[in-house]
Parts: C-alpha cells; sequence; structure tokens
C-alpha cells in the first residue's frame, strides 16, 4: 500500500531556509507525480509544487517560484521541498501527496491527489 511520511519541519526565522522530505513506499509505478500541499491555521489547503517522474515537468505555486524547489530522488524513494527565503505568512502544515494517474503537474495542484501523507507543521517566525 502506498504511503508517504514527512519530515523536516520546525520552527525557522523569516529569510531562512528548510528542506523537507517524503519518504515514499509501496509505489508500484516507477511514473508517479508528487506534489507539495500546505494549509495554514483558518485558511484552505494550496497546491505548492508538484514533480511528475513521467515528464520532468514541475510547476510551482506563483508566490514561492524561485524560493521553493521540488525534488524526487528515486534511488531513496524521497521527495523533498527545499525552501528559502521564508516568510511568516509561509507558516503552515505542509504536506506530501502522490499520484499515477498521469495528470498535468498543474491539475495535480488545483484539484489534489490520490495519496496522502500526515503533514509536518512549519513555523517561520523570529
Amino acid at each position: 500500500q502506498v504511503r508517504l511520511v514527512e519530515s523536516g519541519g520546525g520552527l525557522v526565522q523569516p529569510g531562512g531556509s528548510l528542506r523537507l522530505s517524503c519518504a515514499t513506499s509501496g509505489f508500484t509505478s516507477p511514473y508517479y507525480a508528487i506534489g507539495w500541499f500546505r494549509q495554514a491555521p483558518g485558511k484552505e489547503r494550496e497546491g505548492v509544487a508538484c514533480t511528475s517522474t513521467s515528464d520532468g515537468s514541475v510547476f510551482y505555486k506563483e508566490s514561492v517560484q524561485g524560493r521553493f524547489t521540488v525534488s524526487v530522488d528515486k534511488a531513496k524513494n524521497t521527495a523533498y521541498l527545499q525552501m528559502s527565503s521564508l516568510y511568516p505568512e509561509d507558516t503552515a502544515v505542509y504536506y506530501c501527496a502522490a499520484d499515477f494517474d498521469n495528470k498535468s503537474v498543474r491539475y495535480y495542484l488545483l484539484y489534489g491527489m490520490d495519496y496522502w501523507g500526515k503533514g509536518t507543521l512549519v513555523t517561520v517566525s523570529s
């Protein structure tokens, strides 16, 4: 069964960096998309970044473009979200998600994915 486990969250000062990891298991296909989503207190969940191992496509939410980088290390069965120049408004629970339906990365960020982790909290504060 598909399993996603996030780690790497914590408290970071504004302007700082953090790398989130998503350990994956149970994948039955080498072709999949990995997405990162976040939900801030009192707000709806939003898509942050998504990448596909099928075609290498990547898409980012506009407000994180140039600051966040999503990647997948297939050998380690791990996906990453490297975050830099963090703002207090980046504070949220961050979720890793996966899907095997070969839809576009932009579609996944808008409509969600089939498999989800439980999330890791990122707090950006001085």
